[in-house]
Parts: C-alpha cells; sequence; structure tokens
C-alpha cells in the first residue's frame, strides 16, 4: 500500500515513522505464560467437580434453610426463623439422640473389634488369611436393602432365627426386637457393627502391614512380651490411621439411613430415627423443605466441628519428631 501524505511529508522533514502497532496473537500470548498458568489448567478439573458437587449443594441447601419451601413454586423467606424450630422439635431432639448412639457405637464397638480382626489377620499363625479377609469384607458390597430385609427375617418376633434359638437352647419367650424402642435401637447397632466392621477393618490392616517387622524383632530381644509390643509399637504407628478411621467412622455414623428406613421406618415411634431419616421425612413426605435443609445443614456444621477437633487431636497434618 502506498504512504499516506501526513508519512511522506514527515518523511521530508526527517522524522522518523513508527510502523502501525499488529495485534498480539493469542499463540504468543500463552508461550509467555504458560509455565505460570499450566499447573492452575491441570487442577482445574478438581475445582469445577468441587463447586458444582459440593460448594454449590452446602450454599443451596443454606439459601434453601432460610426460606419456607415446598418444593415447588416461589420460596417464602423466613430468615433464621427454621433455626429455632428445628432445635425446639422434639423429632429433631430424638433424631440427634439417636444418631449420636450410632456414632458412639461405632467408634467404641467397630473399631476395636476392627483392631482386633486385623491384628489376627496379620498374624502369621492364621491360616486362610486372604478367605477371611473376603469373608469378613462381604457385609460391605452386599445392597443395604439385602441387608435389611435379612435382619428383619432373623429379628422377626414369631418366625424369626433369633428368638428360635433363644426358645430352644435358654427357653427365652419370644422378643419384640423391631416393636420394642430399646431392642430396636440395638439390632440397628448390630447391624451396622456387622456390616461395617469388615471395612474398617482393612484400614488397620494396611497399617499393621507398614509397620517394619524388625521393630518387634528387635523389642522381642529386648525382652518385651506381646502386650508391650501392642502399647509401644503397635498402637503409636497406628495413630496416623486410627485418626483417619475415627474421622470416617464419624461422617459415615452421621448418615445412617438405609438401616432405620427399611427394618422400622424409625420407629417404634422415632425410637431408631436417625438425623438422615429426619431430614427425609421432613422433605419428601411432608414437603418441607425448608426444614429438612436446616437440619441437614446443622448436621453439616456439627459433624464439620467434631471432625476438625478430631483433627486437631490426632495432629493430622503436623508433623511430629
Amino acid at each position: 500500500m502506498s504512504a499516506s501524505v501526513e508519512e511522506r511529508a514527515a518523511v521530508g522533514r526527517g522524522e522518523r515513522v513508527l510502523a502501525p502497532a499488529r495485534p498480539r496473537s493469542l499463540g504468543g500470548w500463552w508461550r509467555r505464560n504458560e509455565r505460570r498458568l499450566a499447573p492452575y489448567l491441570f487442577i482445574s478439573p478438581f475445582f469445577i467437580l468441587f463447586a458444582l458437587f459440593l460448594a454449590y449443594p452446602i450454599a443451596q441447601a443454606f439459601w434453601i434453610s432460610l426460606h419456607e419451601w415446598p418444593g415447588i413454586g416461589e420460596m417464602e423467606w423466613v430468615g433464621w426463623g427454621n433455626y429455632g424450630d428445628v432445635l425446639r422439635d422434639e423429632g429433631f431432639h430424638n433424631a440427634a439422640v439417636n444418631t449420636a448412639w450410632y456414632a458412639a457405637a461405632s467408634l467404641f464397638l467397630i473399631c476395636p473389634l476392627a483392631l482386633l480382626l486385623a491384628l489376627a489377620l496379620n498374624s502369621r499363625r492364621v491360616r486362610a488369611s486372604d478367605f477371611l479377609r473376603t469373608g469378613y469384607f462381604i457385609p460391605v458390597v452386599l445392597s443395604p436393602v439385602v441387608i435389611a430385609l435379612m435382619f428383619t427375617l432373623i429379628f422377626d418376633t414369631e418366625f424369626g432365627l433369633m428368638n428360635a434359638g433363644l426358645r430352644g437352647l435358654l427357653g427365652i419367650r419370644p422378643i419384640n426386637w423391631l416393636g420394642t424402642p430399646e431392642w430396636a435401637k440395638v439390632v440397628i447397632i448390630v447391624i451396622l457393627v456387622w456390616r461395617w466392621t469388615g471395612y474398617i477393618m482393612i484400614y488397620f490392616l494396611a497399617g499393621l502391614q507398614n509397620i517394619p517387622r524388625e521393630l518387634y524383632e528387635a523389642a522381642q530381644l529386648d525382652g518385651a512380651g506381646p502386650w508391650r509390643l501392642f502399647w509401644n509399637i503397635t498402637l503409636p504407628l497406628l495413630r496416623p490411621v486410627t485418626a483417619f478411621v475415627a474421622v470416617v467412622v464419624l461422617i459415615g455414623a452421621s448418615q445412617v439411613f438405609e438401616e432405620p428406613y427399611i427394618l422400622t421406618n424409625g420407629g417404634p415411634g422415632e425410637a431408631t430415627l436417625s438425623i438422615a431419616n429426619y431430614v427425609q421425612r421432613e422433605g419428601f413426605e411432608r414437603l418441607n423443605f425448608g426444614f429438612a435443609a436446616t437440619a441437614s445443614f446443622i448436621l453439616f456444621v456439627f459433624v464439620f466441628l467434631v471432625t476438625q477437633a478430631q483433627i486437631r487431636y490426632f495432629g493430622i497434618g503436623r508433623e511430629h519428631e
């Protein structure tokens, strides 16, 4: 193209004429910033999924908890009123107490039993350990519906296997296992122990297999017995696994739903109602989604705080000298 009149005049006066700036290409910009932006690009799928499936649902649940909403139509703003109503509701109190029972049973029954099984299977004296591991883990892969129906048959008042055994061996009259509040709660705890002990055992077994056997051999040369080996070597080196298991068990126990729902539907009365059952009842049976979201958000905050306390107590994420 020919130069403009102004450019020719400037050249005639001896002035320097600058060429027009060319637009920068996207490829050049990426080459200059590739090293700085590439790590964020690789980790972006995690943050996208985290935002879609965790952060957004939590924020949405909190927003719904501030409204009265039957599931369709417009929401009616009630502010913090739902929180006060839920905390004063007797049904929520019963569900919270029952969930606390399930959490306590998980921590003080499942964890010790799982540790004992892991110690037994980790011993060289036990034969067919692979077969036993598979057997203990089978309840985890079974459907919760199948498990609940199976235990319904076992604890049936008239034709159940448990009452038949007690009647034949001890002459005890049939017990209404699922119709008595105290016994119904015991049945739910028994199912939780049977179902999840093998799952927690796998974690302890993995931790035990990572402990060097040279430590046990050196301690035995110094005269340490089995009890001292357990307290001075096994338990301290299992501390990270124990911390992880405690957090997993607490979160799992706070979400108990299938067993009470199928066996007793939270009954008799509200004797086995968990907070998860309470949320389901308020949301999908009574169409009070604001109430249900409030209860679920209260549960989330409680589990989060207790989990943080456990992390601080066990020192997860801190290096110990």
